[in-house]
């Protein structure tokens, strides 16, 4: 009987890296705000470009599936800063001003 472990090893890298993502946008987000997103696109992107070109099924899904998690990275770093203005977030003092201008410009 032959074992593929295939599966079960890229199922393991997508847990690894969705675990890892979660923090590193909490992380960045505290740090820098949403600036930083474009390093998500562009890495994301270069990821899911790159795992096209990789010959090994392995490898390749394994670069696809950090692509594809660097992209959504992107629009949970815009959610963070949402959970953050509503306070179930630690809030960067040095960057308190970009939240009390979002919160005065939802009052208006």
């Amino acid at each position: 009987m032959n074992l593929y472990f295939s599966g079960i090893i890229i199922a393991v890298f997508s847990f690894l890296i969705i675990g890892l993502f979660h923090p590193v946008v909490i992380k960045t987000e505290y740090h820098f705000g949403t600036r930083p997103w474009w390093i998500f696109l562009v890495l994301g992107i270069a990821c899911v470009c790159g795992s096209v070109l990789i010959k090994d099924i392995l490898l390749s899904a394994c670069v696809g599936v950090l692509g594809a998690s660097l992209l959504w990275s992107i629009g949970e770093l815009f959610e963070q800063k949402e959970r953050v203005a509503k306070g179930w977030f630690p809030m960067n003092p040095k960057r308190k001003e970009e939240y009390n201008t979002e919160k005065q410009a939802d009052k208006k």
